[in-house]
């Protein structure tokens, strides 16, 4: 039995879904999957990420699962796998240099029970990682500004007028203060190349391959970020073969946790970006893998205050309206069932709420799909959202 009195309290929260009901779920999920790629429509949700995450629970209690993938860095998901095989500090903590979106309670409450359970399995412990490769963080900055305030004060404040905005992306994603009308005006990237051509433009920089390094990790990270790739889409092949590589060197039963817009088992158009077309995902890539060996489960929901933004019903054309009919908390569908399938399949919008998303612009909030059923094995619906509870 895992032991729940290091859980903070403002963690507990009442699920929308019984424990049975969650308990048949993953029964259904397991199978024969090596990998269950679980999304949500939003990450601002508690009701959706307490689903995901007892649903991740039984999976590794009943049924063998011993990785969890997540979205963020190769370095953030060595600290989140350093704290869960005991290493020192809080799971708060562990989560300081994690995405935005990570740093939350409810996460910080799983990185506990994950402890836990390693507590009492040493020896077939969880295992944690990152699918992004490693990313720049505020302390490379901080070596570029120290290393040139040293060698070559003098072009100190010009290299602070390419590094001290840019650097903000890591605290708010850039694309994220475009929406919001907080961005200084010029690109990220366009910083992040001046200023690295500005270091290698000093005498000696060579002789400090360190330094040279950490500014191009800077320079990569806005280059690779939405708006430095200028769409929304991740980048599914490397992402992908992150987790395939990790599932099948491991040979460990995974969960990987993101956005359906990345766990979807199809190829997906961003209501965003709809004149981009049809996007790889990492599930698409992850599906012609591992065909039905790779289970796509979509969490969303009905309407709810997120915090940040009260999301209204959804339209008329999204399934989330569908599925709402069901005058329940929450319900889920098997879409593999042959009755369920011929039902519900076909092309279909689903509500998608990220960090950009606007109440006047809700028709532009979705992904669509040409076939749901082969999107997602699993549609979950909750009827209202809370929000999450955020780390200070």
């Amino acid at each position: 039995m895992i032991n729940n009195s290091a859980v903070p309290e403002a963690s507990v929260l009442s699920l929308p879904l019984s424990d049975g009901s969650l308990d048949e779920l993953a029964d259904r999920l397991a199978g024969d999957a090596a990998i269950v790629g679980i999304g949500e429509s939003t990450r601002f949700s508690r009701e959706t990420y307490g689903i995901r995450d007892q649903l991740f629970r039984r999976l590794v209690r009943h049924h063998g699962f011993r990785a969890l993938a997540v979205q963020d860095s190769a370095g953030v998901g060595a600290e989140l796998d350093r704290y869960v095989l005991g290493g020192d500090g809080s799971a708060a903590s562990a989560l300081d240099h994690a995405w935005r979106p990570q740093r939350t309670v409810e996460l910080a409450a799983s990185l506990q029970w994950i402890r836990e359970f390693n507590r009492e399995h040493p020896h077939d412990p969880v295992r944690i990682f990152g699918v992004k490769p490693a990313q720049a963080g505020p302390e490379d900055y901080d070596a570029v500004l120290d290393h040139v305030r040293e060698s070559a004060p003098e072009r100190l404040a010009e290299l602070a007028s390419h590094l001290d905005p840019i650097r903000t992306a890591h605290r708010t994603d850039e694309h994220v203060q475009r929406a919001r009308g907080i961005h200084p005006g010029r690109p990220f990237a366009e910083h992040a190349r001046d200023a690295l051509a500005l270091l290698r433009s000093l005498p000696g920089v060579d002789a400090h391959d360190g330094v040279l390094a950490r500014m191009r990790l800077i320079a990569d990270f806005h280059a690779h970020s939405v708006a430095g790739r200028g769409n929304y889409a991740g980048e599914a092949g490397e992402w992908s073969e992150v987790v395939g590589d990790f599932q099948r060197r491991t040979g460990l039963r995974t969960v990987y946790w993101d956005g359906i817009a990345h766990t979807s088992a199809t190829e997906t158009v961003l209501g965003m970006a709809p004149e981009r077309g049809p996007q790889p995902t990492v599930g698409s890539v992850l599906r012609k893998q591992y065909g039905a060996r790779y289970v796509s489960v979509a969490i969303g929901f009905h309407h709810g205050d997120l915090g940040s933004v009260a999301v209204p019903e959804p339209a008329a054309d999204l399934i989330d309206a569908r599925l709402g009919e069901v005058d329940l908390p929450a319900h889920w569908l098997d879409l593999r069932l042959d009755d369920v399938r011929s039902h519900w399949d076909g092309p279909a919008k689903a509500r998608v709420i990220s960090g950009v998303y606007d109440p006047a612009r809700d028709a532009t909030g979705y992904l669509a799909v040409d076939s749901l059923a082969d999107a997602f094995d699993v549609l979950v619906h909750v009827r209202r959202a809370s929000p999450v509870r955020w780390l200070p």
